[in-house]
């Protein structure tokens, strides 16, 4: 039987979902929306206007894989307005027309963003034979249909995206949008300043050309070195197989960010949503140029560190602001006239010293 979306949901939207079918927003309520603050995805991410494939659609609204639905659509088990349609690439408004599956009418999700820490051994495929561990499995109690942004092999830990926004998804991960990959890792030995600079220049593999963005060293530990590198395209296997040409082989290999999202201190095999302002500034970051990306990536701090500061600066001006002087005024109240007189000082009489002087080769005392 294949997978659907709970449709029981009763939560509010969240901050990318969109509207239910036959409630499409009126003309200019995008507009409105943006005047009020409300979050919009990218107008490039929709396909309000020009329309979903179908196919795309079933896969977008958690039913299955784009591969499945393609055969659900041929064996005619998909209605558009009441007709059977049998052409995976027609296109259709969800939000204007009867989609159903089956007899079950399907809607566009709850778009949803989550920051996963994988482990080491967990894979991210969703179907693995082999029954291993999956990373879309550390995100719990969610009903609709989730994948990663981009994968990590079995052996790397570290940051991972997780989603069911499709479109953003794309943006993110194929390599002709070269968004910046952040890693850590620890290699054996310690890399010349030459075998840096061959690494940034890069080399030739049969899958093609690798290289790294950017590489320096972070410290060195024993007969080991950590490294912290920079990728914009992400191929399979492409920091390992680099490293080990160059002579030295990776221990320990960790992704701390990707694009404008950082791993931060969360904690291995834990999975958190990306706030408001997270999701705004992931918009914001796949709707600006390969030079507004960059110096997003690489400039910014996590949105979480900045809701911290802040949050510590409001606490700080609202104690200065609350500070009372003893005699009940606000520090801002009180004058210099209000401090109290200094008290008569003691008077103190002047201290006698004593000193040599040499008289004709003897010494005498004088006061």
């Amino acid at each position: 039987m294949p997978r659907r979306s709970d449709h029981s949901d009763t939560r509010p939207p969240g901050p990318g979902s969109r509207p239910a079918a036959g409630s499409r927003p009126a003309k200019g309520s995008r507009r409105k929306a943006a005047k009020r603050g409300a979050l919009l995805r990218p107008a490039f991410l929709t396909d309000e206007d020009t329309g979903s494939r179908l196919q795309k659609f079933l896969a977008t609204a958690g039913v299955d894989s784009r591969r499945n639905c393609e055969d659900f659509i041929v064996n005619g088990r998909v209605t558009v307005d009441g007709h059977v349609v049998t052409n995976p690439a027609q296109l259709v408004h969800p939000e204007q027309q009867d989609v159903r599956l089956d007899g079950e009418r399907l809607r566009m999700p709850r778009y949803r963003y989550f920051i996963v820490n994988k482990p080491k051994g967990v894979v991210c495929t969703n179907r693995d034979p082999a029954g291993r561990p999956r990373a879309v499995d550390l995100v719990p109690n969610s009903s609709q249909r989730l994948f990663t942004v981009g994968r990590l092999d079995e052996n790397t830990h570290g940051l991972l995206l997780i989603t069911n926004d499709g479109a953003l998804a794309e943006h993110l991960a194929h390599p002709r949008y070269e968004v910046v990959r952040r890693y850590r890792v620890q290699v054996a030995g310690v890399p010349e300043p030459s075998t840096l600079n061959e690494l940034k220049q890069g080399m030739h593999f049969s899958e093609g050309f690798f290289r790294f963005h950017s590489v320096k060293i972070l410290k060195r530990q024993g007969k080991s070195t950590f490294l912290e590198l920079e990728l914009r395209e992400g191929k399979n296997r492409e920091i390992r197989r680099l490293l080990a040409r160059a002579g030295h082989k990776v221990i320990d290999l960790q992704r701390i960010a990707f694009g404008p999202v950082r791993l931060g201190p969360l904690e291995v095999g834990r999975c958190r949503e990306l706030h408001l302002d997270e999701v705004k500034e992931l918009y914001a970051f796949v709707t600006g140029g390969p030079e507004k990306r960059e110096r997003s990536s690489t400039r910014r701090k996590p949105a979480a560190k900045r809701r911290a500061r802040s949050s510590a600066s409001r606490n700080e001006t609202t104690k200065r602001s609350e500070a009372v002087a003893p005699d009940g005024k606000g520090r801002r109240g009180a004058s210099r006239h209000d401090k109290p007189a200094p008290g008569p000082q003691p008077r103190t009489g002047r201290k006698k010293s004593s000193r040599k002087v040499m008289v004709k080769g003897r010494s005498k005392r004088t006061r």
